[in-house]
């Protein structure tokens, strides 16, 4: 009878293992003008970054995004896709804390978790139906890298997911911090007109490690087809170059 207990009692085991282990496939990926994570905006809407959804071949089906234009705001499940495998930590070290004060990882919105998954809020800017790719979905204010898996795609409702009185912990203090951004006109006329203002957002918001500092030091960084080089000292960012990708 103890033999056919232990029997039972490891199938509910495996069985409860099973049910709380999730399997989650890429419904889409996003193309955006970051093919690496450096530069990347730190949370969405903080620039006017512009993207497209291009849903995998299994999920492009133009009724699965049927009304989704009566929405003006959509939430993106995604993947920490580029991350560096190895164990999670309890405790890490956010940028707006100078990379030196270390807080709990359920505290941050930090990559480095026990599930690599991001939340990100975006504004639809429009659907499409395109010959030979079926639905896309073009968003602007996405934090994501080219290529990033996207698992899931919900509507913003601004009823319940907005709540102007909410304490935003240890962020609210740094949420206004920018950098002066300093670009000569003739470089950044180098840029196609719609990235201009992008640029200057991205790097207002201080791309660079939180632990770099060094005011002799050039930051690389690509962006829509081009290599932005710049420096940082006094809290004022200058664009030292830019060059197209080759």
């Amino acid at each position: 009878m103890k033999r056919n207990a232990d029997i039972t009692n490891k199938a509910t085991t495996n069985q409860q293992k099973s049910a709380d282990q999730l399997l989650l496939q890429p419904i889409a990926r996003i193309r955006t003008d970051f093919p690496t994570k450096f530069g990347i905006p730190r949370q969405s809407s903080l620039a006017e970054t512009r993207a497209e959804i291009i849903f995998e071949p299994a999920y492009a089906v133009p009724e699965a995004v049927r009304d989704l234009e009566t929405y003006t705001h959509l939430w993106l499940l995604w993947g920490f896709s580029a991350n560096r495998k190895g164990e999670w930590h309890p405790t890490v070290r956010p940028p707006r804390l100078g990379g030196n004060t270390r807080v709990g990882v359920f505290a941050t919105r930090s990559p480095f978790r026990p599930n690599p998954i991001g939340l990100s809020s975006v504004r639809l800017e429009g659907v499409e139906i395109r010959s030979g790719v079926g639905p896309v979905i073009t968003v602007i204010g996405a934090d994501l890298m080219d290529g990033t898996p996207i698992y899931d795609i919900k509507p913003y409702l601004p009823y319940v997911d907005s709540h102007p009185e909410a304490i935003g912990g240890f962020s609210d203090a740094h949420k206004d911090d920018k950098l002066e951004v300093s670009c000569p006109e003739e470089l950044l006329r180098l840029l196609p007109s719609d990235k201009q203002q992008i640029l200057k957002e991205i790097l207002a918001g201080d791309p660079r490690p939180a632990y770099q500092n060094d005011a002799d030091r050039v930051y690389g960084m690509p962006f829509a087809g081009f290599d932005i080089h710049f420096r940082v000292t006094d809290k004022i960012l200058t664009v030292i170059e830019i060059t197209p990708l080759e």
